[in-house]
């Protein structure tokens, strides 16, 4: 179960303390938790919060926690999904308890607690339609009524229910209900759906069943089996605590445990509704659950975040019961700040333009040393052909510009990062005026020290040798969305970046011949980069876009 430590200590909050206060009265001896996702989606970072605050809590208290799928649906549910979500929680650096749970194991149990609740006359069954059922429930500032079936003889409901499970009636014909008050504020608690009718494969229990549990149901009943002393979910089920509690209190089983609800991870610039990326995955707009921009966590791994990164970024945002928007840098903050230390540096050239060093012997070519971390000697050094071709970036180099720019500017010095200080001396352009080459010239005394008369040389740009520069595509990531409340709009399609990717083909130098999927490297002066998990090849690489060095970027700002 245990995770990496990140570089944060998780904070003491509201949940903490009522665990510290139920181990000191002695309420409890022990600590057992357990993340329940439903397998109808991919994990997001908002799951990710719940991973950490539940196996970081088992884990500080030497406890136990559960992964438990709450697969109650199986229109909804596939195999795919569960296995996505053990494979992010491994990633995540945690462990479950035991074997992987599903509530489904429980379907017996949990059927046998539906035919209880019918015997002790608190459950019935209920022919009324959707729309029905929708009328008779009231409104927020109206009591319900009460259903024509709500006084149905208990030895009838029991055979009615009896025959639904046998599969004698059709989905939507009949369910079962519990029966608690219409009248209560709290709209969970007005005869709540128990059971309904579903002629659906289950991908753990197949075709053994045509009657499933609703999730309210069966989540309470599925802590209690597995002795969850703490069950923590986010504010949206503080209501559904009442319903939660009932079942328990009116059914025969020993463990009640204690619901606590905290504040769900809204982050802007992005959507957390599983529904809603969902959508975007069906209308093409993202190119699966693991697009670079999409806030899952298979998203965000293929991305180049780290492990570390997303939970420290939990670590920080806290534990309270209070709805916020988090802004998007305090996540890109967490990731800078966790590649600056380990990402090795290399040289890539997203939007390349040939210069040729006319002094440099056109048969010669030298190998420099780089170090592949300024502040980490450890990591080692790569060699870097040197030769008289060679690229840079295109906004690297202007014919004229202000004392603020500190890059190529014709007639004006610069210096090769690792390399030598050059000078542009004239340039060649296209019919369409597009320069295509930059003649230069070199101070060959100006290799790893100053000009020899003192002259100073304040810009550093990157390069790569033409001659041995490895093709490859960038992808340049943005933020999904332009606002930073999506979901608040009534069409959160239309608030789409149309530019939260752009594509560039340029080249890096040959040490990322052979990059590894997933692992960071920082292409300096550019920013944190990948190479794609999915479509970067030997022959064809493809790098992600992680984050910037910075927040903001300017041209002037070198």
């Amino acid at each position: 179960m245990a995770a990496d430590k990140a570089a944060s200590t998780p904070r003491s909050n509201f949940i903490r303390q009522i665990i510290d206060s139920d181990l000191a009265s002695g309420k409890h001896n022990h600590v057992q938790t357990r993340f329940p996702p439903e397998p109808n989606g991919f994990l997001h970072i908002g799951h990710a919060k719940s991973i950490v605050l539940n196996f970081g809590i088992a884990q500080d208290y030497q406890g136990r926690c559960n992964l438990r799928f709450d697969d109650t649906n199986p229109l909804k549910e596939k195999v795919d999904y569960v296995e996505s979500i053990q494979a992010d929680v491994k990633w995540l650096g945690y462990q479950w308890d035991g074997d992987v749970r599903y509530s489904s194991d429980y379907f017996d149990r949990l059927h046998g607690y539906a035919v209880e609740l019918i015997e002790k006359g608190l459950a019935y069954c209920d022919f009324s339609s959707q729309e029905e059922m929708r009328a008779m429930r009231g409104t927020l500032t109206e009591p319900g009524t009460h259903s024509p079936y709500r006084d149905t003889p208990v030895e009838e409901n029991l055979k009615i229910f009896a025959d639904m499970t046998a599969g004698k009636y059709q989905e939507g014909e009949v369910c079962l209900r519990a029966k608690i008050d219409m009248s209560s504020p709290f709209m969970c608690m007005r005869d709540p759906v128990i059971y309904r009718i579903r002629f659906a494969h289950h991908h753990q229990t197949g075709d053994r069943w045509c009657v499933y549990p609703m999730y309210d149901f069966t989540h309470c009943i599925s802590d209690a089996i597995e002795g969850i002393t703490h069950s923590l979910c986010t504010l949206e089920f503080q209501d559904n605590r009442r319903l939660y509690d009932w079942v328990l209190e009116n059914i025969t089983i020993d463990c009640h445990p204690q619901q606590i609800e905290f504040s769900r991870l809204n982050l802007q610039y992005t959507v957390m509704s599983k529904r809603k990326l969902n959508e975007l995955v069906e209308a093409g707009k993202v190119s699966g659950w693991d697009d670079p921009r999409m806030p899952t966590i298979a998203g965000m791994r293929r991305r180049g975040y780290t492990p570390n990164a997303i939970r420290e970024f939990c670590h920080r945002i806290g534990v309270t019961r209070m709805d916020n928007q988090v802004e998007m840098s305090m996540l890109e903050s967490c990731i800078r700040d966790d590649l600056n230390q380990h990402a090795p540096r290399a040289m890539a050239v997203v939007d390349p333009v040939r210069i040729v060093i006319e002094n440099y012997p056109a048969d010669q070519h030298e190998e420099l040393q780089a170090p592949n971390h300024p502040s980490d000697e450890s990591m080692g050094s790569r060699v870097l052909p040197f030769a008289r071709e060679i690229y840079i970036e295109r906004d690297d180099f202007r014919e004229e510009a202000n004392k603020k720019y500190k890059r190529l500017v014709l007639g004006k010095e610069v210096r090769l990062r690792n390399a030598y200080v050059i000078q542009a001396e004239r340039v060649e352009k296209n019919e369409a005026g597009e320069i295509t080459t930059i003649y230069c010239t070199y101070d060959a005394d100006t290799l790893g020290r100053a000009p020899a008369d003192g002259r100073k040389v304040k810009g550093v740009i990157h390069w790569v040798a033409a001659a041995h520069a490895v093709p490859a595509e960038f992808r340049l990531y943005d933020r999904l969305f332009q606002v930073p409340n999506p979901a608040a709009e009534e069409d959160f399609f239309s608030t789409l970046n149309p530019n939260s990717l752009v594509v560039k083909q340029g080249f890096v130098e040959p040490s990322l011949a052979a990059a590894e999927a997933e692992k960071a490297y920082q292409f300096e002066r550019i920013g944190y980069f990948c190479a794609d998990s999915k479509d970067s090849r030997p022959d064809a690489l493809v790098f992600n876009q992680t984050v910037g060095l910075r927040d903001t970027w300017s041209d002037d700002s070198e």
